[in-house]
């Protein structure tokens, strides 16, 4: 009897462990991927035959560690003032430059997916916000 009652917490426990855990790991690295990408477009470096923007964006999705994040996720933003020469959306010397990425967690567990309406999804935002170096143009 005490186990027929204790069984169906413990197994939300459990549930809500495994989904979390996935949630936390998604979520910090992708910001991790974020952190590494800012910390390469505040160079001004490019990749070999790369745009900057592309080589940011390679850059993250090298980090991510096995996350799909799609060039069309991730949004780079600089507010110009600073530098000279905004290379694309990268900034340029001395700007500020904004990366952000919006995703989304499909829950693993058909016991705390329902909580997530409307499709079991945890959908978040992470982004960063980085001083440009001051590079020459």
């Amino acid at each position: 009897m005490e186990f027929a009652l204790v069984l169906p917490v413990f197994l939300l426990l459990l549930c809500g462990v495994v989904d979390f855990s996935n949630v936390f790991y998604n979520e910090m690295t992708m910001q991790n991927a974020l952190r590494q990408a800012g910390r390469f477009a505040t160079t001004g470096n490019t990749l070999p035959n790369q745009s900057r923007v592309a080589s940011i964006i390679a850059t993250a999705q090298q980090t991510a560690a096995g996350l799909n994040l799609s060039s069309n996720s991730i949004n780079i933003s600089s507010n110009g003032i600073g530098g000279t020469g905004a290379a694309a959306n990268a900034g340029g010397p001395g700007d500020i430059i904004t990366i952000s990425v919006a995703s989304g967690v499909h829950m693993l567990t058909p016991v705390i997916a329902p909580l997530f309406p409307p499709n079991g999804t945890y959908n978040f935002t992470v982004s960063v916000t980085f001083k440009n170096e001051p590079w020459k143009p």
